[in-house]
């Protein structure tokens, strides 16, 4: 069973990972497009063993307690919209998630405000303009991945993909539209993704993300990522979970 350990510095709460960043993980032990349910907050900093199934699961753990599952699945992921950089740029000037004062995780690895570049991957995503063929709810941001996310293949690694894809689908399922507030504590619970290519370091990529529908306190968003040239690199699919304050702090 191999071993492994998420560096504090992949943190999405102070105490616990980022949510896509752990269940790019598990995801890693699964052929193709996989579905991981996050069961307890993953812990930063501790020898976890990653195991797979014979029937092509896979199971993330902390002695006994088990803290991710994964299996293959398809995403169905659609109406993903077209955004340009610039415009992913110009939406990211109106989001109101870069403020380090008022972001409910400011030190996350992906969309914290205060990381410094090169450090967190700083992933702000705001409202897109309106357009044709673009969902409701809609948001965007820009994206260069800096050379240290690099894989041994020079593309930048999945489990870094899966992070990116994360927290803007956080974002997108506190729209309106689905009936929140905007204000609602929220983790990670399921997140589903398909990566068709790797981007390299230093390319200019889009990520977007749009709500789809709410069960109680079950939110549902999808996400992509966007090359250069507008193409589709990556799609996921999440499940975001409504829950108090100390629960989204990483508290057990």
């Amino acid at each position: 069973m191999p071993s492994v350990v998420i560096d504090k510095r992949f943190c999405g709460p102070p105490s616990s990972a980022n949510g896509g960043y752990a269940c790019g993980i598990v995801a890693g032990a699964i052929d193709g497009a996989a579905e991981v349910t996050l069961r307890a907050p993953p812990p930063l900093d501790q020898p976890l063993e990653l195991t797979q199934g014979a029937d092509g699961t896979a199971e993330l753990r902390e002695g006994t307690t088990v803290v991710a599952t994964a299996r293959s699945v398809h995403v169905r992921a659609t109406d993903i919209p077209a955004v340009t950089f610039d415009e992913a740029e110009e939406a990211a000037r109106r989001s109101p998630h870069s403020d380090e004062q008022t972001h409910k995780l400011p030190t996350c690895f992906v969309c914290g405000p205060a990381r410094e570049a090169g450090d967190g991957l700083r992933i702000f995503v705001g409202p897109l303009a309106g357009g044709s063929g673009r969902p409701a709810g809609a948001l965007a941001g820009p994206w260069v991945p800096f050379p240290d996310l690099a894989d041994a293949d020079g593309r930048v690694a999945a489990e870094f993909v899966w992070a990116a894809l994360d927290c803007p689908s956080g974002f997108a399922g506190l729209a309106a539209s689905l009936g929140t507030t905007g204000d609602e504590a929220i983790l990670l619970g399921r997140m589903s993704a398909h990566i068709f290519e790797r981007p390299h370091p230093g390319e200019r990529c889009v990520l977007t993300s749009w709500p789809t529908r709410r069960d109680g306190r079950k939110l549902f968003a999808n996400s992509a990522l966007l090359g250069p040239s507008g193409q589709v690199l990556a799609v996921a699919e999440a499940t975001w979970l409504i829950v108090e304050r100390q629960v989204q702090l990483g508290k057990r």
